[in-house]
């Protein structure tokens, strides 16, 4: 069975009896229309419809004006429409008043039929879009202050990693240290090693997680200036010597410009992770490269590339997002999501894009400045 669709509420004043019967009559099929020959009656009504949609008020009433009943209409109903019928005689007084009683059209008696309908109907779709508009900005209010509210998450969040989580480790750490200068069993410098090594991974997991936090609230600031390319070829990390050095693997940077804008920590930070991978994922014995130069677009790109296995599709849209990871998928997943979510992070601090693609021989990762 289909549901009722109540219709809209037409309150019609006018001291003339037979004036409301006729007005019922032209709107009874379409509107919920309530009488009022009195002022009184017209308030009561009032008092007991809060959703109105038009009022029609007579002007010329014994105790009140019809402009003065509109006006007083405003402070109880100030969405409903307001529709002033009156005669010729009126008309040059009216005009002066209309504004004070926020009325939306006056009408001269006797009234056309079809002017009459036409006109409280547009009334009636200017009621019901404001109320409709007013409601869509209560949502909208309502979703900023949701999205308020979740900034102010992240932010409590990003203090709770770094306190509650950085300040155990820290102690974990220190008193692991004190312990390993001590005389110890060789199975007990073991167990100390290993107390150390998944602490600090630990302590490196949650500096990363806060970075990717950071980003994703807009709390990372940036330092723009112009670099060589020979300035990423310093100070690599000892991991990834360490990785290019057991594999067998060589590093080459070749670029085509003299020198880049960007920021310098920043974009270092991402390059060094992507290399990270590249060492991780590439097969031993072959050469990673690094490749600086402009795009099509006339955009500062760095790409890093590793001969080795393929990623899939949508492996690759999952390591783009935070925190998503998918185990054991082409050997590229294990401790790669983050690290390129990283990558990732730090090129949109900049304004920039990271980009994943598969090549013939490998895997190409470009930062795009």
């Amino acid at each position: 069975m289909d549901s009722i669709v109540e219709k809209p509420y037409l309150l019609c004043l006018d001291d003339e009896p037979d004036n409301l019967d006729a007005l019922e009559r032209i709107f009874r099929r379409k509107y919920t229309v309530l009488k009022a020959t009195t002022p009184e009656q017209a308030f009561e009504v009032l008092d007991n419809y809060p959703a109105l949609s038009v009022i029609i008020s007579d002007q010329r009433m014994p105790l009140i004006t019809g402009v003065e009943f509109l006006e007083k209409s405003i402070a109880s109903h100030p969405d409903t429409v307001r529709i002033l019928l009156t005669g010729y005689t009126d008309i040059e007084s009216v005009i002066g008043a209309v504004n004070k009683g926020q009325i939306y059209r006056y009408l001269t008696k006797p009234w056309d039929p079809v002017d009459l309908v036409n006109t409280v109907d547009q009334a009636t779709e200017k009621y019901l879009l404001k109320n409709e508009l007013r409601n869509k900005n209560l949502e909208l209010e309502k979703a900023l202050f949701e999205l308020q509210n979740l900034d102010k998450a992240k932010n409590q969040f990003m203090i709770l990693i770094n306190h509650e989580l950085n300040t155990p480790l820290t102690t974990i750490l220190s008193f692991a240290g004190l312990l390993k200068e001590t005389l110890l069993s060789d199975e007990q410098k073991l167990f100390t090693d290993r107390i150390i090594r998944s602490s600090e991974k630990l302590k490196s997991i949650v500096e990363d997680v806060l970075l990717i936090v950071k980003g994703e609230v807009g709390l990372i600031p940036k330092k723009l200036d112009r670099i060589k390319p020979e300035h990423f070829s310093k100070d690599i990390p000892a991991d990834i010597t360490s990785s290019l050095n057991s594999k067998g693997q060589t590093l080459r940077l070749i670029s085509d410009l003299d020198t880049l804008e960007v920021d310098p920590m920043l974009t270092r930070t991402a390059l060094f992770r992507a290399l990270h991978n590249a060492t991780k994922f590439g097969l031993a014995q072959t050469e990673i490269t690094v490749h600086i130069h402009k795009n099509t677009e006339g955009r500062t790109v760095i790409g890093v590339e590793n001969r080795g296995p393929h990623i899939s599709v949508h492996v690759i849209e999952k390591i783009m997002r935070p925190f998503m990871l998918d185990e054991n998928i082409m050997n590229h997943s294990i401790g790669m999501g983050l690290g390129l979510t990283l990558c990732q992070t730090l090129m949109k601090a900049q304004g920039g894009e990271l980009k994943v693609q598969n090549i013939d021989s490998g895997v190409r990762v470009e930062l795009i400045l």
